[in-house]
């Protein structure tokens, strides 16, 4: 029987804009309609950041707010991600919607280069976002952008510091970081195996190697993300219609590797989340 994989689908993030696709949501409205149909499409979580009426990257609490709020309405049972990430804000204010408490938030578990900037995650502003999503029942998805970040989130699930099981993505493609390589990758998984046995994990490519982690995680028995914040395009000469054909390209590998998308209730069930209410 075909086992079921967790599609996330990553809405707008904090860097494409219209320019780069007219089909990158931006308000909250465009963002819960975009959702909306990955969610029909097959998407059973949703990784979301929120923008300013600009286009530019905030961790505004209040539009949180509002997304959550649309998507719990719209997408019945979702599971709802929010990111702590380093472009929307400086130090607490990236955890300033973890009182919304959503099922999931992000969290990396170190430092890392990207293209002109080093994504500073200081030791003292991981374990604050740490502690807060213990406080207010959230799991962590772990952004693991090297091999260090997977260590260290080992440790931490150790200690108690974080809500286990461990659920790992394995980010690749990021220039400077860490680049998609399948030796690598597949090394990535095998030591969060060894390190975290019962532990869930999730593949990430940016741009056109999206499609290439969207198969190697389907092969190798983990889950996949798409959307439009890692990728504008089907191909080189096409942009992506929208978040919902990102996710449909993932239903349509599926079979290929003997898998199936999950439903809201096996992905709930398979990230140790209460079932929805």
């Amino acid at each position: 029987m075909a086992s079921p994989c967790i599609i996330t689908v990553a809405i707008t993030g904090s860097l494409p804009t219209k320019a780069d696709n007219p089909a990158v949501p931006i308000t909250v409205a465009e963002q819960v309609e975009s959702t909306q149909e990955a969610f029909e499409a097959g998407a059973t979580l949703a990784h979301c950041h929120v923008r300013n009426d600009d286009g530019t990257p905030t961790a505004d609490p209040e539009r949180f707010g509002r997304l959550v709020e649309g998507l719990r309405r719209h997408c019945p049972g979702m599971i709802i991600q929010l990111s702590t990430g380093g472009r929307s804000g400086a130090g607490r204010e990236r955890g300033g919607m973890l009182p919304l408490r959503p099922d999931m938030a992000s969290l990396s578990t170190g430092s890392v280069n990207f293209p002109t900037r080093v994504y500073e995650n200081a030791p003292d502003l991981v374990d604050w976002l740490a502690d807060e999503m213990l406080k207010h029942d959230i799991k962590p998805e772990i952004e693991a952008f090297d091999l260090s970040m997977i260590f260290q989130a080992a440790k931490m699930a150790e200690a108690g510091r974080i809500k286990g099981p461990l659920h790992v993505q394995f980010v690749m493609g990021v220039k400077n970081a860490m680049p998609v390589d399948r030796p690598t990758f597949e090394f990535y998984v095998a030591t969060l195996k060894r390190l975290a046995p019962d532990a869930t994990w999730t593949g990430a490519g940016i741009g056109k190697d999206q499609i290439t982690l969207n198969r190697w995680s389907l092969e190798l028995g983990g889950h996949c993300r798409t959307g439009l914040e890692d990728n504008v395009r089907l191909d080189r000469s096409t942009l992506a219609p929208s978040n919902a054909a990102l996710v449909r390209r993932v239903v349509e590998l599926c079979p290929e590797y003997d898998r199936r998308p999950a439903t809201v209730a096996e992905a709930r069930s398979l990230l140790s989340l209460p079932a929805a209410a």
